[in-house]
């Protein structure tokens, strides 16, 4: 039985989302690069690029959680 004061259907869950994994992924992957290229091949630029990828995807990461909230 459907409820007639009810306003808006009830919310559906959402699609299978592939981008979430994937920003994990990278991030992870980054983090671990730039770890490894700062400190033991005391390259600055390289581990800063991969720094900085980190940060974009945490920030993408943390971006779409409070937008789903």
């Amino acid at each position: 039985m459907t409820d007639p004061y009810r306003i808006a259907d009830a919310p559906t869950k959402p699609e299978a989302d592939l981008l979430r994994p994937l920003l994990w992924l990278v991030l992870v992957v980054s983090l671990a690069a730039n770890a490894a290229l700062t400190t033991v091949l005391d390259n600055q630029w390289a581990g800063s690029a991969c720094g900085l990828l980190a940060v974009l995807c945490a920030g993408t990461l943390l971006a779409r959680h409070r937008r789903a909230r």
